[in-house]
């Protein structure tokens, strides 16, 4: 069997420690027989056909901005099978002008009320999902993320909102999602809020296994269409996108 190639790559803001996070994910990866390629900057993104080559791409990137050509590349290679995955600010708030891209992950970030140090439990939905069994609900003490999603994403964990006093508060308490899988074509998209510091994964275990769980999920959509016969055009319609 053909060793399964991850692409992490990685930049932004230095706050979210994006070096520690892609080499602790390089390091999951690589612990389950897969090879992991780190790159700094988004110039890796460049080759459209260079992308199709991996199973799994991982996005390490805060805040930036993605050349709209890197951005339909990306795109292009996870309708086609190639796996999406990322964490906390490294995926979903990237890119904060790139609307396909937050269309693609499945969310964007919005808020962090009461900043860094808030402690929250993490609720585990229970059911057929193989990315949470066994796990149960867990302590984090990190930001809270208050995030837009894409109503058609499936939720893997939430957190209660508000447990700090802002705006929001004026609103009904809300079950935001923390972790959650969506599809772009035949690719699998996963997205977990936590990891603003690379130290939550330590700290709270059962979020490495999220992790890495879910980007092992992401990386067999290419796989699992191979293996089914899907065909990428049923998810194709005659829209530009552009």
């Amino acid at each position: 069997m053909t060793m399964k190639k991850a692409l992490i790559f990685r930049g932004g803001w230095d706050g979210h420690e994006p070096k520690l996070v892609s080499e602790r994910f390089a390091a999951l990866l690589e612990k389950n027989g897969m090879s992991a390629e780190i790159c700094d900057g988004l110039d890796c993104l460049a080759d459209g056909k260079k992308l199709l080559e991996y199973d799994l791409i991982v996005a390490c990137m805060t805040m930036s901005e993605i050349p709209r050509e890197y951005e339909r590349n990306v795109s292009e290679a996870v309708s086609r099978g190639v796996g999406l995955a990322g964490c906390h600010g490294g995926m979903c708030d990237a890119f904060r002008k790139s609307t396909e891209w937050q269309f693609m992950t499945g969310g964007q970030w919005v808020s962090h009320p009461g900043g860094d140090g808030i402690t929250y439990t993490v609720n585990i939905c229970h059911g057929a999902n193989p990315i949470t069994e066994g796990l149960e609900d867990f302590q984090v003490c990190s930001e809270h993320y208050y995030l837009h999603i894409d109503p058609a994403i499936e939720v893997l964990a939430t957190t209660r909102f508000p447990l700090v006093s802002y705006y929001h508060a004026a609103n009904k308490p809300v079950d935001m999602p923390v972790a959650w899988t969506k599809y772009w074509g035949l690719g699998r998209v996963f997205y977990c809020s936590l990891g603003h510091h690379d130290d939550v994964f330590d700290k709270s275990p059962s979020a490495s296994v999220l992790m890495e769980r879910g980007m092992l999920w992401a990386a067999e959509g290419k796989e699992y269409a191979e293996k089914n016969c899907l065909d990428r055009s049923r998810f194709e319609n005659n829209a530009k996108m552009y």
